[in-house]
């Protein structure tokens, strides 16, 4: 398949390099800002509210600074915007979705502090699964209705499963983007793939100047299915991973570094390969979304039904704990309100794989006292 690479139509001139079309970079946005991590310890996390029930499989999740949120509806390709208190509304379907197997319409990314109004819309951006592959768009949203997509990077691998799908806006300014090794498992180490990775773009597409790889959008690799990536108060970069048969992955993600799969799978001693910082058997985790809140992370298990907060401590990680148990089925996504307060929380039991109570699925929010 061929990789490529379009943005909307301007004075920006496409090159050719390394099998798919890159742009040349604009000028950089604003840097990251440093912040001081609070204190990592586990605070008390209790229902607060039932945001939204019988969903389609709700998946991404992006705040807007008003606290209301657009969330994603993986098979149909439908963007709903929920409120603080929990009005609900329908923004628009997105053209093109491919609702096969684990793919459909993904992650969502606004950036951080979006207003759209009619006059001013902003940008946002939407990971997808299309007959012919997974790609990023993006999309105008003045308030109350979505734009045309316009492809912002194209041509990484779709399968029936391992579709990645993990979206953030990183505090640099860039996009970035879990995939997944789409089920072949020479994807992940393959560097002129986009499978098995996570890469990072510009938000009109290009590829940043400071890439590990010149002219290439990777920034990890070695990965088998990234769904959750989220960035600390230091700006660090953590992201989830599924395993295959026995060990999930929780990863601090550095630039140009290798992750290990199909070689190793969780903690193996490996020469090159970059341990991750947890690892949980598959039926206790199956690591989803991630957001990380308070020097906390939290991160989604479908298999295991249960939200993992994990507290992080310098370099490294503290003990992990269980939260919600079985209460609510499989969790699937996990995104931090922009005052840090609360968490998203979405289910994932009308995907096939869990059992739906009729209220299902659901959007919850989560108090952190």
């Amino acid at each position: 398949m061929k990789n490529s690479r379009t943005v909307a139509a301007g004075s920006l001139f496409v090159v050719a390099l390394a099998g798919y079309l890159v742009t040349p970079e604009p000028r950089p946005t604003s840097a990251p800002v440093a912040h001081m991590v609070a204190t990592a310890r586990i605070p008390k996390v209790t229902l607060g509210k039932t945001l939204a029930t019988k969903l389609d499989v709700p998946w991404g999740i992006t705040f807007l600074a008003s606290g209301s949120a657009l969330v994603a509806q993986r098979p149909s390709g439908t963007i709903v915007r929920i409120g603080p208190k929990g009005q609900r509304a329908k923004v628009g379907t997105v053209p093109g979705v491919d609702d096969d197997g684990e793919g459909g319409l993904l992650g969502l990314a606004l950036k951080p502090g979006a207003k759209p109004t009619k006059k001013k819309p902003v940008a946002l951006y939407a990971y997808l699964t299309t007959s012919k592959d997974n790609r990023v768009v993006r999309m105008s949203y003045n308030g109350a209705t979505l734009g045309k997509p316009k492809a912002v990077l194209t041509g990484i691998p779709k399968a029936d499963h391992h579709n990645g799908g993990a979206l953030v806006y990183g505090p640099d300014g860039r996009l970035y983007i879990g995939t997944g090794d789409a089920g072949n498992t020479e994807n992940a180490q393959n560097k002129r793939s986009l499978g098995g990775k996570i890469l990072r773009i510009t938000p009109s597409g290009a590829i940043p100047k400071d890439n590990p790889v010149k002219g290439s959008p990777l920034y990890s690799f070695g990965h088998r299915n990234v769904q959750g990536l989220a960035f600390d108060a230091k700006g660090r970069l953590w992201a989830t991973e599924f395993g295959q048969d026995t060990w999930d992955e929780f990863n601090r993600i550095l630039a140009g570094r290798n992750y290990g799969w199909p070689v190793v799978e969780g903690k193996q001693a490996h020469a090159g390969f970059v341990a991750p910082k947890l690892q949980w058997h598959t039926d206790q985790a199956s690591p989803s979304g991630l957001a990380i809140a308070g020097g906390v992370a939290y991160l989604g298990a479908l298999r295991g039904e249960r939200l993992w907060a994990v507290p992080l401590k310098g370099k490294g990680v503290g003990t992990p704990k269980s939260l919600l148990r079985g209460r609510f089925g499989r969790l699937r996504n996990v995104v931090a309100t922009p005052d840090g307060k609360h968490l998203w929380v979405t289910t994932s039991n009308t995907d096939g794989r869990g059992a739906p109570s009729a209220q299902d699925d659901r959007v919850l929010r989560l108090d952190l006292s």
